[in-house]
């Protein structure tokens, strides 16, 4: 019986692995198309700091580098790629003058606003068969997911 169990809880584990697997490959591709929907010049790591920063901001680069696991040189890239195509502005940290703080500008706000309109938009009818208690329940079983593995 208990060997029965670890069967069907390999098996049970190796589909969530699959659809798991599934859902980063559309993310990815996801994340590559809003990219393009916010500029046509925007990086998809670029979109993921926008995106952050929107939600977080101001802050400095060197807290990007801790979110986003990446090196200073790396992040200093990528800000510079947001603050060109004119997505995010610098300004002096009144803390520190010597740093900078990073914050989304007003146009990479609406850009990111029409972007994410646009996605509701989308997903309210790809799910509109689903009732508020499914997308309740997979918002709260993902959030569950997500703290589980939170060390990974």
């Amino acid at each position: 019986m208990g060997a029965d169990l670890d069967t069907e809880r390999t098996d049970t584990l190796r589909h969530l692995e699959q659809e798991v697997g599934v859902l980063v490959r559309r993310v990815r591709r996801i994340i590559g198309v809003r990219a393009v929907a916010v500029h046509p010049d925007l990086q998809g790591v670029s979109y993921l700091i926008l995106g952050y920063l929107a939600q977080h901001s101001p802050m400095r680069a060197s807290g990007l580098c801790t979110v986003f696991d990446m090196d200073k040189g790396a992040v200093s890239r990528q800000v510079q790629h947001l603050v060109d195509l004119g997505l995010v502005d610098r300004t002096p940290d009144p803390a520190d003058g010597r740093a900078t703080l990073i914050t989304v500008s007003e146009e990479g706000t609406r850009r990111l606003g029409d972007v994410a309109q646009h996605r509701r938009k989308l997903l309210a009818e790809r799910l509109g068969d689903w009732s508020a208690d499914d997308l309740d329940q997979l918002g709260v079983l993902l959030s569950r997911y997500n703290a589980a593995l939170a060390d990974d």
